[in-house]
C-alpha cells in the first residue's frame, strides 16, 4: 500500500508497523522502547510523530500505529520536534550527567537524540534521584538504577524472548525501577542481551565494564564458535586484545542474539595460561618430566619423524571441530591425502553416524520456525546446549504457531510450551517413534515397553499426521548415556514420512564442517565416500594418496591405542578424558598410545596426562576463515587480533607437517583463500563457496546444497540385521544393544535406575575454565529422580550419595525431579568433580545405575 511521509509517496507492506515503514523508505524516527525483534509497548513516547489517516494530523507513536492506505506522516512539523524536545526533557530530568565515566558514552542513543532533537539545556535545577550503584543482578550483568528510562526493553527480552522473566518492573510513580526479585538473581543464559540492546547504560557487562570507549574499539564481522548454530556476531578490539562480543542480527540464524557463553567466551582467549609456543615433555633430574617450550622446527621435526617411521594405519587424529573449514580441510588432507590413515574422527563418541547426518534430508533452522509448522525434537535440550536455537524455537512456538513434539528422556527448556511430551525409557526411542509414525500413517501400533501411555502416542500422532506443510525433526543426542544407535535407529523409522526433513543438532562448535571436510572415519570432502572416488579427478589430482582402507572412529582408536596397536595419536583441540564418553577408555587410550601430540590454546587435562608434544594453536578471533552452522550455512570468521607469542593458525600446523612429509603437497595453499579454493574444485558440496559469494552475504552466509539419502551424499549402507538393518560408518564391530525396535533393553535390577546424562549450558570443560565471569556457574553435581523414587528410597532429597554402575562412580546429591520419569537417574555431563563419563562404557546402549549413601 501506499503512504506518504513528508510529502513523498512510499510503499509500505500491509500490518507493518509506521516506525518501521518509515525507517525502510530512508525516514529515520527516533526512539528507545521500539525494538524490531520484540513487541511494541509504545512506553517512551520518543516516536511521536504527526499522522493523519482522514480525520487530521494528530501526535502518535509510530511504534504503535500500522500504516494504512493514504496515511500522511509528517516528522519534521514543530509539533512533532516539540514532542520529541519535550520527552526527552523529561527522560533527563532525573538522569544522572555521567557520560564520562558510562560504558554507554560514545554509542548511547540517549546522547545521540539529545543532541540531535533535544531542548539543549535543562530548566531542571533540583536535586536529582539518587540511587545505590552499582547492583549486580548476576555474575555478569551490573543495574545503574538512576540511568534507567524505563524503556522495558530488557523485560520484555527476558519475558518475550529468553523465557526468563527475572527481571522487572518494581515500585510506582517516581519511584518505579527495574530489578530482580529478592534472592533471584538474573541468572539466565541470556542477560547478556539486555545489555546490548539498552538503549543507555543502565545495564553494563562486568567483563567489559571500565575497559575501553568506542572511539578507542575496531570491529569485525565473524561467526560464534561455542555450539553448532553459528551465530553472527561483531568481535571488538582495542590494543591487540578481544574486548567484547556482540550479536549481529542474522535474520537466518541468531536474529542479534546471543549466549552469555558466546557472548563472553571470547575472555579465554585472552587467559594469561594460553600456550604461546610449541612445549616438549622431556625427562628431567630423577625421571621426572617437565615442560620444556621449544621451537616450532624441533616440535613439527619430531612429529613428522614419528608419523613417517610407521604405518599409515599405526596413526590418528581425534579432533578437530573446533577448527575452520579451511583448517578442517587441512588436516583431513594431511591425514588421508599425505599420512594415508583414515583413522579419524571429530566428534569424539558423543555424535551421531556421519553417513545419517549428512544423508538425512535436511532441513534450516527457518524451516523448523515455520509459521504453522511442526517440529519433533529427538535430541538434547536446546537451551542447554544451543542457545540461540532455542530461541528460534521458542519464538516460533510462542508467536507463529509452530507445534512441537518432544521425545525425549527427561523435561527440557521447551516442555512447558510442547503440544505433546513424550518420555520414553532409555533406550527405546527407536520403538517409541515406530510407534507414533505407525499411529499417523493409520496403521496399528503397540506402545511396547517404552513407558508411554498409548493415549499419549496417539494424541502426538494426530499432530504429526494434521503436520501438512511438512515436519522437521531436530535430531541429536539427547543423552550420553544412550549409544548413538538409539538414536540413529529413530532417525530411521521417523524417516518414513515422506514430508520429513532433519536439523541436526550436534552440539560441537563447527562439527557440520569437520564432517563436510572429511573428518571422519569413510568420509572424503563433499560427503563422498572413500571408496565413492575414482582415481581421475579434482581430489586424486590435489591429494597425493588416500586411504587403503576404512579407518577407525573415535572409540576404535582408543581401544586400539590401549591395546598399543597406535603409535601416533594426535588430538586437536580436543580433551577425550572429558569428551569422549567412556573416561576409562580414554584414559587407557592415551597411555597405551606411543606418542601423543597435541594442537590446543591451552594444556588441557589429556595433554597433561599423556601428551609429549603440545602444538600452540590460535584461537577463533585469530586466523581468517569459515564456519559452517548445523543447517549447512557457511559463514566468515574474521582474524582480529595477533595470536599470542608464536602460536599458528590450525591450517599452518597441518600445513607445515604435511610439508615434511610430503613436500610439495600443500603448494600454493598458503592462505585460507588458497584454501578455500582447492575445497572448492574437488568438492562439489563446496563448488558455491566462492570469494564473490561470501562478500555479497555477509551476514547471512552461503547455504550449501541439501543432503539426501544417496550415495553421494554418503547415505548409509544396508546389511543383514534383522533390525534396522544399518551398519554405520566408521565403526569395525556391530552395535550391541537395542539399536532398532526389536532388540529392547532389559529392565534394570531391582533397586537400579537407567542412566541419563545430559549437558549443561555451563560445565567444567577447559574453555569455560578460563573464563572468569563464567567460573564458577557450571551446576553442582546432582543425582536427579522422579518423586516417587524419591518417596520409595531410603534416602532423603539432599543426601550425599555414590551413583555407581558397572564401570565406576561419581559422588552427588540426590534431588528430586519431576522432570525425570520415575526409573530413570539424571546427572550433568562434565560436573565439577564428577564427570558423568566415569559412568559409560562405549558401546553400551543403556547404563544401569544404583544410588549408595556415602
Amino acid at each position: 500500500m501506499e503512504i506518504t511521509v513528508d510529502g513523498v509517496a512510499v510503499q509500505a507492506t500491509p500490518g507493518e508497523m509506521l516506525i518501521e515503514a518509515c525507517e525502510r523508505s530512508g525516514t529515520y524516527i527516533p526512539r528507545f522502547c521500539y525494538h524490531s525483534r520484540m513487541s511494541p509497548v509504545g512506553m517512551c513516547r520518543m516516536c511521536l510523530v504527526e499522522v493523519d489517516t482522514g480525520r487530521g494530523f494528530a501526535l502518535q507513536p509510530s511504534c504503535m500505529v500500522p500504516v494504512s492506505e493514504g496515511m500522511k506522516v509528517s516528522t519534521e512539523s514543530e509539533v512533532t520536534k516539540k514532542a520529541q524536545d519535550g520527552v526527552l526533557e523529561f527522560l533527563l530530568i532525573n538522569h544522572p550527567l555521567d557520560c564520562p565515566v558510562c560504558d554507554k558514552g560514545g554509542e548511547c542513543p540517549l546522547q545521540d537524540q539529545t543532541m540531535a532533537y533535544g531542548p539543549g539545556e535543562t530548566r531542571f535545577v533540583e536535586e536529582k534521584r539518587h540511587f545505590a550503584k552499582p547492583i549486580a543482578i548476576s555474575e555478569t550483568v551490573y543495574l545503574d538504577r538512576e540511568r534507567c528510562i524505563l524503556c522495558d526493553r530488557c523485560t520484555r527480552f527476558a519475558d518475550e524472548v529468553a523465557g526468563d522473566a527475572l527481571i522487572q518492573f518494581m515500585g510506582r510513580g517516581n519511584h518505579t525501577e527495574v530489578n530482580t526479585f529478592p534472592d533471584e538473581p538474573f541468572a539466565s543464559y541470556f542477560s547478556g542481551n539486555t545489555v546490548q540492546i539498552c538503549p543507555v547504560g543502565a545495564l553494563t557487562a562486568a567483563p567489559y565494564r571500565f575497559k575501553a570507549r568506542p572511539w578507542d574499539l575496531t570491529e569485525t564481522l565473524s561467526t560464534a564458535w561455542v555450539d553448532s548454530v553459528g551465530a553472527r556476531v561483531a568481535v571488538q578490539a582495542s590494543r591487540n586484545r578481544v574486548l567484547r562480543v556482540l550479536g549481529a542480527d542474522a535474520d537466518a540464524v541468531n536474529w542479534g542474539w546471543l549466549t552469555d557463553k558466546e557472548r563472553f567466551g571470547f575472555e579465554a582467549l585472552n587467559s594469561a595460561e594460553r600456550l604461546t609456543a610449541p612445549m616438549l615433555r622431556d625427562a628431567a633430574g630423577g625421571g621426572v618430566s617437565e615442560w620444556q617450550e621449544a621451537g616450532w622446527g624441533e616440535a613439527l621435526d619430531r612429529i613428522a619423524g614419528a608419523v613417517g617411521a610407521v604405518p599409515p594405519e599405526r596413526v590418528a587424529v581425534l579432533g578437530g571441530a573446533r577448527l575452520t573449514n579451511e583448517a578442517q580441510y587441512m588436516w583431513a588432507k594431511l591425514a588421508k591425502g599425505v599420512i594415508g590413515t583414515d583413522n579419524v574422527d571429530a566428534q569424539l563418541g558423543d555424535g551421531l553416524d556421519p553417513a545419517v547426518v549428512l544423508g538425512l534430508p535436511r532441513a534450516t533452522i527457518d524451516d523448523a520456525c515455520r509459521p504453522g509448522g511442526t517440529v519433533v525434537l529427538i535430541g538434547p535440550d536446546p537451551k542447554e546446549e544451543l542457545g540461540t536455537l532455542y530461541l528460534r524455537l521458542r519464538h516460533g512456538i510462542v508467536n507463529d504457531g509452530v507445534k512441537l513434539i518432544e521425545v525425549t528422556p527427561c523435561e527440557t527448556g521447551l516442555s512447558h510450551l510442547a503440544q505433546h511430551s513424550l518420555r520414553p525409557r532409555p533406550g527405546t526411542a527407536a520403538q517409541l517413534v515406530s510407534a507414533l509414525v505407525a499411529a499417523a500413517v493409520g496403521d496399528g501400533f503397540e506402545a511396547g515397553s517404552t513407558g508411554v501411555d498409548r493415549s499419549e502416542i496417539e494424541a502426538a500422532a494426530q499432530c504429526l499426521a494434521e503436520a501438512d506443510d511438512g515436519v522437521t525433526a531436530v535430531l541429536g543426542r539427547a543423552s550420553l548415556a544412550e549409544g548413538a544407535e538409539v538414536v540413529e535407529a529413530a532417525a530411521m523409522e521417523l524417516s518414513a514420512l515422506p514430508s520429513v526433513r532433519f536439523l541436526p543438532a550436534l552440539r560441537r562448535g563447527n562439527v557440520m564442517g569437520a564432517l563436510e571436510a572429511g573428518l571422519a572415519p569413510e568420509l572424503l570432502p563433499g560427503r563422498v565416500r572413500l571408496d565413492g572416488v575414482e582415481d581421475e579427478g579434482s581430489l586424486a589430482e590435489a591429494w597425493p594418496r588416500r586411504p587403503a582402507a576404512a579407518g577407525l572412529d573415535a572409540a576404535s582408536v582408543l581401544r586400539a591405542a590401549a591395546r598399543g596397536d597406535i603409535d601416533v595419536l594426535v588430538l586437536v583441540g580436543a580433551d577425550p578424558l572429558n569428551d569422549f564418553i567412556d573416561r576409562d577408555l580414554a584414559y587407557r587410550g592415551l597411555r597405551g598410545a606411543s606418542l601423543v601430540a597435541a594442537v590446543d590454546m591451552f594444556l588441557n587435562d589429556s595433554a597433561t596426562l599423556a601428551a609429549e608434544i603440545v602444538l600452540a594453536a590460535a584461537g577463533p578471533t585469530e586466523c581468517d576463515g569459515t564456519f559452517t552452522n548445523l543447517e549447512g550455512r557457511v559463514s566468515p570468521m574474521s582474524r582480529k587480533v595477533t595470536p599470542p607469542g608464536t602460536s599458528r593458525p590450525d591450517w599452518m600446523i597441518a600445513a607445515d607437517l604435511a610439508e615434511r612429509l610430503k613436500p610439495g603437497s600443500t603448494e600454493g595453499l598458503d592462505s585460507p583463500q588458497a584454501i578455500r579454493a582447492e575445497l572448492a574444485r574437488v568438492s562439489s558440496v563446496h563448488s558455491s563457496l566462492t570469494e564473490q559469494a561470501l562478500q555479497e552475504n555477509p551476514v547471512e552466509g552461503v547455504l550449501l546444497a541439501g543432503a539426501g539419502a544417496t550415495g553421494k551424499a554418503g547415505g548409509w549402507r544396508r546389511s543383514g540385521r534383522p533390525t534396522m538393518g544399518r551398519s554405520p560408518v566408521g565403526r569395525t564391530e556391530p552395535a550391541t544393544g537395542p539399536a532398532g525396535r526389536e532388540d529392547l533393553p532389559e529392565p534394570p535390577p531391582d533397586g537400579a535406575f537407567l542412566l541419563v546424562a545430559t549437558r549443561t549450558m555451563y560445565d567444567d570443560g577447559t574453555m569455560l575454565r578460563h573464563c572468569p565471569s563464567s567460573q564458577g556457574l557450571a551446576p553442582a553435581a546432582s543425582a536427579r529422580i522422579n518423586p516417587a523414587d524419591l518417596d520409595r528410597s531410603s534416602l532423603g532429597e539432599g543426601a550425599a550419595v555414590r551413583v555407581v554402575s558397572d564401570f565406576g562412580h561419581i559422588e552427588a546429591t540426590l534431588t528430586a525431579d519431576r522432570g525425570v520419569p520415575a526409573g530413570s537417574l539424571r546427572v550433568h555431563w562434565l560436573a565439577p568433580g564428577s564427570p558423568a563419563n566415569s559412568l559409560i562404557a562405549a558401546g553400551t546402549d543403556v547404563t544401569a545405575v544404583e544410588v549408595e549413601a556415602r
